[in-house]
């Protein structure tokens, strides 16, 4: 029997690997969360997200930032699924201290408490939540050039709408490529900062402490049980409360910015089959589903689940820090996992919006949390 302790369990991700691991044999699950109000509302304990994990686990009411709290949940711990982390890029931007308070030192809480435990310490492996962001814009190819690690896009021309990227050598116009594990990293935003630096912590310190590792960059994980209330992550979010209410939608940039959109069922199970595989020791993983998909047709696919009247509207608006394609290569997780993807998105997608056909709606949050990021200078409004 195998004692989990996952942080962050009753979020999103979290809560998929609670249900998962209550499902299999073999399993004593406990689950730190902090229920933030951003997550899942002022009432949490009625939230969707704590009613699929209650009476499934152990549960701690308690923030990863408190050390003593750490100290508790890790007694007679196998495993560490860490997943406690704020995680809005765009909101990271302005909101630096509470990002690195919760991501960098909520991780240094974790590895404190394993190193405090000393002989007593029975944590044998940590499973880090990272993300594609570390990436940056990713991996790109030029027609002259070869391979390309761009920096992000000039704003002048996001301005004048070219949304492209341009070789900064020879200046032709470059194609994305699916990014492998070891692309060169360069964060665009500082949540993606705190996520390499979470990363960085563990491969210094879990083979320090004799504790074995396993670091996933997750790519955009959707799905039933996302969170409806939480305006700074998730665009499937965003668009399903306005189509619901037939209310005019406002796609950024020239619509055709993608994302490799993964299950989080696809990447709960890919976790779980980590916790007992060696041969993922030591060593970093994307988990996604190795497709981009542009946001319009995201958009379209919505309208139509939904057969709501929206306007689609292409705003040519966009936000600092964002990047224009992701696109994982997931071989390495084939190879060591047997992962494959098995929820096609659009039966994923039909699934997440007849779940929220049936869930309270609430976009108060959305416009408000353009303002903010306007008034940061990290959103802007074409003219």
């Amino acid at each position: 029997m195998k004692n989990i302790l996952i942080t962050g369990g009753s979020g999103f991700i979290g809560a998929e690997i609670v249900n998962q691991l209550h499902c299999a044999v073999g399993y004593n699950i406990t689950v730190l969360d902090s229920m933030t109000e951003q997550i899942h509302g002022k009432d949490w304990e009625n939230s969707y997200l704590y009613k699929m994990i209650q009476d499934k686990c152990r549960f701690i009411k308690g923030s990863v930032c408190d050390l003593s709290i750490v100290c508790e949940a890790i007694k007679d711990c196998d495993v560490v699924i860490h997943l406690a982390a704020e995680t809005g890029t765009g909101q990271s931007m302005y909101q630096i201290n509470q990002y690195n308070e919760t991501n960098v030192m909520g991780t240094s809480n974790l590895l404190q408490a394993i190193s405090l435990a000393g002989k007593e310490n029975t944590v044998k492996k940590i499973i880090l939540s990272s993300s594609r962001s570390v990436y940056g814009e990713g991996k790109y190819e030029c027609p002259c050039c070869g391979v390309i690690y761009p920096d992000g896009r000039s704003k002048d021309k996001m301005l004048a709408g070219d949304f492209n990227f341009y070789c900064p050598k020879c200046g032709k116009k470059m194609s994305l490529l699916p990014t492998t594990e070891d692309s060169v990293i360069k964060p665009a935003s500082l949540y993606a900062y705190t996520k390499y630096a979470q990363e960085m912590m563990l491969r210094t310190m879990c083979p320090a402490m004799g504790v074995d590792y396993t670091i996933f960059r997750f790519q955009n994980v959707y799905g039933v049980g996302q969170s409806l209330k939480n305006p700074y992550t998730g665009i499937l979010s965003v668009f399903s409360t306005l189509m619901l209410e037939n209310k005019p939608v406002n796609i950024f940039e020239d619509g055709m910015e993608s994302r490799d959109f993964v299950n989080v069922k696809d990447i709960a199970k890919g976790v779980v089959d980590s916790i007992n595989n060696s041969m993922s020791n030591g060593e970093t993983i994307n988990l996604g589903s190795g497709v981009n998909t542009s946001v319009i047709e995201i958009a379209e696919i919505l309208k139509k689940h939904y057969r709501s009247n929206s306007v689609i509207n292409v705003s040519g608006d966009f936000r600092i820090g964002d990047i224009a394609h992701n696109k994982a290569d997931i071989s390495k997780a084939k190879k060591i996992l047997d992962f494959q993807p098995t929820i096609a998105l659009d039966n994923g997608l039909k699934a997440f919006c007849s779940w929220v056909e049936g869930q309270d709606k609430d976009n108060s949050g959305y416009e408000r949390s353009l303002s903010e990021m306007e008034r940061a200078g990290m959103f802007i409004r074409k003219k």
